[in-house]
């Protein structure tokens, strides 16, 4: 592969791969130093890359794999939260749309970070990348059966928390009224 394919294919996928790479390690820092170890490495193999049938599912694989090997070496403690500008306020949200909002987030985190690694990768990909469950199974090297289960029982998993965090809501509002 020349440099300048190298920067047409390559090069564009940097921001999602460090979305990937944040997403399970959950450190800004630690995933800027793992792509541009990706990148050095792609850089190194460039020569053989262009025998690569799907580069960008070679680039997630290699992505994830280097950051699950510094997530085992450094014992990592992911304590990143989710991307909060979608629960920025505005002027039509209160702040008490807003603490809610950042309530679910918080257990959205929470129920991602309990999901295996599979289920996470899966969920990441799909619900933040926007892959297909083809292009997922090619990245983690999964069939799509398991991608499309693994899926499936992330956002379960997900809805199940969430609907027990609104019954809880619920019960607290309403369920502890004494009649006047």
């Amino acid at each position: 592969m020349s440099t300048e394919r190298f920067h047409e294919i390559v090069l564009p996928l940097k921001d999602k791969l460090y979305r990937h790479a944040l997403s399970i390690i959950r450190d800004r820092s630690e995933a800027e130093d793992i792509i541009q170890d990706v990148l050095l490495k792609l850089w190194d193999k460039k020569k053989e890359l262009s025998q690569i049938e799907n580069l960008e599912a070679y680039c997630y694989r290699a992505t994830r794999n280097l950051t699950l090997d510094r997530l085992s070496m450094k014992s990592f403690r992911k304590t990143e939260t989710l991307d909060m500008k979608s629960f920025e306020l505005t002027e039509t949200t209160t702040p008490q749309t807003l603490f809610e909002n950042k309530e679910t987030a918080s257990i959205i985190e929470q129920c991602i970070d309990e999901l295996s690694e599979t289920q996470k990768s899966v969920f990441q990909l799909r619900e933040m990348e926007g892959m297909s469950y083809k292009e997922i199974a090619e990245t983690l090297d999964l069939s799509q059966d398991i991608v499309k289960v693994s899926l499936f029982r992330a956002r379960n998993n997900i809805k199940s928390a969430l609907l027990k965090k609104d019954s809880f809501i619920k019960e607290t509002k309403y369920g502890n009224r004494t009649n006047r």
